[in-house]
């Protein structure tokens, strides 16, 4: 078992540092942590190893950080430490994705067996998912960034070539469109994927301890501070630091990070010695940052800093023709995590689904993939399609309907042509003569497709 790696978390130091010991004499790799924000740090998609956690924890409990978890990565097997009152409590969460539980007191033997059967099936999810791009299918980074548009596979193909380097990134796009699960992707395809992962998010950082909390202090660096405290940024050496909507960073903080990124030093507070800093950093704005420059909110200098890279990230207004296709892979994951059983669409919805503005992009459509799985329907009556009827001809509109409903047939039945032309009451032949004159190819639409580069 020798170099399995189990990220360990409870907040009672004695149990956690004697069940610790006791893994690690079984042959496993242990990483343990008083608080379960800091396992989530550690722990992301692709993540090869498993997590062990109490459940009742201040702060972030332990049911909250597998929900986190699996946001990241469905398949990271949880194993729950529950106190004799909270089996039921565990049960429930088995139902909810939890990979198994063990109730205290427990034998450090027990919860090594639970341990090396969750290790070897993430192992196993891990090696299929290699086996699956290998043959062709959806490989790691198009099942977390799904999209088969130009902009999609463009955004794909930068994304491999950058996150194996070094290089600071700036991510713009619209709220929801994806920016911290480009950023988290960017962290797993580097070297630096095993070490932190730190996000922070710029504009809830309480104004008057900004500082503190990035670059940490001393003892008396300031009333109140009582004993030494990591800074977010030391808390990440080794690994990657995400500054979520930058632009709300204030300006003198924005002069300390801009000599931060340049000297890859920290000062904390109430200290004269520089420590080195061995991160990468990413910084997202919903806006681009010349904007803010030209207002006077954001320094030029660490703009250029940090933009060595843009990557901007398409609103799902740009790219309608993923929209059928994520909004299946949703669907699908709602149905995993709300334990209902797998459901049809209708083409004709995946078509309006197609027609619609989403200005909240993909965090929208996931609300909406729940509320279908969940028979609560789908009350939204905007459309694209806004403008006078005058604007196109009938015909042309016409066309253009009968386009989008081939095409939602042919994702929502996965290119299986038999089904298609059955359910939309048309002969072979006919569906044939209709793909071609619209330019939809049957192996766009096949789960076993490989993507070009």
């Amino acid at each position: 078992m020798s170099g399995e790696k189990i990220i360990l978390v409870d907040d009672e130091n004695e149990l956690r540092h004697s069940t610790a010991q006791a893994l690690e004499l079984a042959g496993f790799e242990v990483i343990d942590f008083a608080s379960a924000e800091q396992a989530t740090h550690f722990a992301g998609f692709g993540f090869k190893g498993i997590v062990i956690t109490d459940i009742r924890m201040p702060g972030i409990d332990g049911l909250t950080l597998m929900n986190r978890l699996h946001e990241l990565d469905r398949d990271i097997p949880v194993i729950l430490i529950t106190g004799h009152g909270d089996v039921q409590l565990a049960v429930r969460a088995m139902r909810e994705g939890a990979y198994d539980f063990i109730e205290k007191p427990f034998v450090t033997s027990q919860l090594a067996e639970i341990a090396a059967r969750a290790l070897e099936y993430r192992k196993l999810v891990l090696e299929n998912r290699v086996l699956r791009a290998a043959a062709g299918q959806s490989d790691d980074l198009e099942q977390r960034l799904l999209g088969r548009s130009n902009a999609m596979v463009e955004l794909r193909r930068k994304l491999r070539t950058i996150g194996p380097t070094d290089t600071d990134v700036l991510i713009v796009g619209d709220t929801g469109s994806g920016k911290e699960v480009t950023a988290r992707a960017l962290h797993d395809l580097s070297h630096r994927s095993s070490k932190p992962y730190v996000a922070i998010n710029c504009a809830a950082l309480p104004a008057n301890l900004i500082e503190s909390e990035l670059f940490g202090h001393e003892i008396g660096a300031f009333p109140g501070a009582m004993r030494a405290r990591f800074g977010k940024f030391e808390l990440a050496q080794g690994g990657t630091i995400l500054l979520d909507e930058i632009g709300s960073m204030p300006m003198d903080v924005q002069g300390k990070l801009l000599r931060v990124i340049q000297e890859r030093t920290i000062t904390r507070l109430g200290s004269n010695d520089g420590l080195p800093l061995d991160v990468r950093f990413i910084a997202t704005s919903k806006t681009p940052l010349e904007a803010n420059v030209a207002e006077g909110t954001f320094r030029s200098d660490l703009l250029y800093r940090l933009n060595v890279i843009t990557l901007e990230i398409p609103p799902l207004s740009q790219r309608r023709e993923d929209i059928p296709l994520l909004f299946m892979q949703l669907l699908t994951e709602a149905a995993a995590r709300y334990r209902r059983d797998p459901t049809t669409v209708p083409p004709q919805v995946l078509t309006a689904l197609s027609e619609r503005h989403w200005p909240g992009n993909v965090r929208e459509l996931r609300n909406a993939a729940d509320r279908y799985i969940l028979d609560l329907g789908l009350p939204f009556v905007e459309t694209a399609n806004d403008g006078p009827e005058g604007d196109s001809r009938l015909a042309d509109r016409v066309a253009e309907f009968e386009r989008g409903v081939i095409e939602s047939a042919l994702i929502a039945h996965a290119g299986s042509l038999k089904p298609v032309y059955e359910s939309l009451g048309l002969s072979r032949k006919s569906l044939y003569e209709k793909m071609q004159k619209y330019g939809l190819e049957r192996g766009r639409y096949l789960p076993s497709e490989a993507e070009a580069d």
